[in-house]
């Protein structure tokens, strides 16, 4: 992580725990809003006005808060309105890395090699981790914000009539019950496989082992009682959110994240579910499974050896291949 603005040692997945040797989250750092006429949003301070070709969206594919505001950017039709840069994979001793591996960019805004480069530019001082997904400004050569949840609300609403009106992934009527919803699923699902994966104690993988369950079973009967959506037919943000912690269950965290009581493929309203998202305009292409079990399977303190299961076969994705096998040769910009 950076401290101070210097890069202290190589990456962890552990940074913090909990008394029962939990995982904890780090807290985002920068949280200031895009909207229509630049006043300030709901947190930090003002001055980014919505338009186009000013903001760039720095993301990893394999990471899923990074892929929902990922999602949400293809939804609200954002694809030529903000511009956007996929890291490599695989997790480095200094964190994500910008490259040539398939799939990946190099940095266009700044010609970084690292992302705590940019975190290091918008802040010279910065402590903490450098995350993704971040919303960068290039008018005023800083971060917007790097909290997934505050960009997926800036992408359905603060972009205005740049933005595409066929998804309203946050509407009025069901705001309070989709901060609900999002409260109950976070915690117990979308965090619970990284507190499983990443748990120092059994007591404390036990515990996140039984609300991952807990709420896949929750969820299965929600889906099969109405849907097709969380919400009946219409696609919100909390959709997005549970579906980016569905299409990388069975492909890491069920082996790797020992979350291995059942699969996403064992329960047949969630299956169907993740097929119908998948089939939401342009979201399968925001998706790599090759990405995913990379990243997932480089994370040294899980699997020392690196290596990278051909398996298992994915009922929504094709038979998985095994190239490339390295990263190409890196050079700095």
């Amino acid at each position: 992580m950076l401290v101070d603005g210097k890069w202290t040692a190589d990456w962890q997945p552990v940074q913090s725990t909990d008394e029962k040797g939990g995982f904890v989250r780090q807290v985002s750092g920068f949280r200031n809003w895009v909207t229509t006429d630049g006043a300030a949003g709901p947190t930090g301070t003002g001055g980014f006005r919505a338009e186009a070709g000013r903001y760039h969206l720095y993301v990893a594919l394999i990471c899923p808060w990074a892929s929902r505001t990922l999602i949400a950017r293809t939804l609200k039709g954002l694809e030529e309105v903000v511009s956007v840069s996929v890291v490599e994979p695989m997790l480095t001793e200094e964190g994500w890395r910008f490259g040539d591996y398939p799939g990946s960019d190099r940095d266009p805004v700044h010609g970084a090699l690292y992302m705590h480069e940019i975190y290091t530019r918008a802040d010279p001082r910065y402590t903490g981790r450098a995350t993704v997904p971040v919303l960068w400004d290039r008018e005023t050569d800083t971060i917007v914000n790097n909290e997934s949840a505050d960009i997926l609300r800036m992408f359905n609403s603060g972009f205005g009539a740049l933005a595409s009106d066929r998804f309203d992934l946050c509407p009025a009527d069901l705001r309070e019950a989709i901060d609900a919803l999002n409260d109950e699923i976070y915690p117990r699902l979308n965090n619970g496989v990284y507190r499983c994966g990443f748990a120092t104690t059994q007591l404390a993988y036990e515990e996140a082992f039984g609300d991952v369950f807990g709420a896949l079973e929750d969820l299965e009967q929600r889906l099969a009682e109405g849907g097709p959506y969380l919400f009946g037919s219409r696609v919100t943000e909390t959709d997005l959110r549970l579906f980016v912690t569905l299409v990388r269950f069975d492909a890491a965290y069920h082996g790797l994240f020992k979350c291995n009581l059942r699969r996403i493929a064992d329960y047949p309203a969630l299956s169907a579910y993740q097929t119908r998202m998948l089939e939401l305009p342009g979201l399968r292409e925001t998706v790599s499974i090759d990405h995913i079990k990379r990243g997932y399977y480089s994370i040294k303190a899980l699997n020392p050896n690196g290596i990278v299961p051909l398996g298992p076969q994915l009922a929504d994705f094709p038979p998985p291949n095994t190239a490339p096998k390295t990263a190409p040769e890196q050079t700095s910009s």
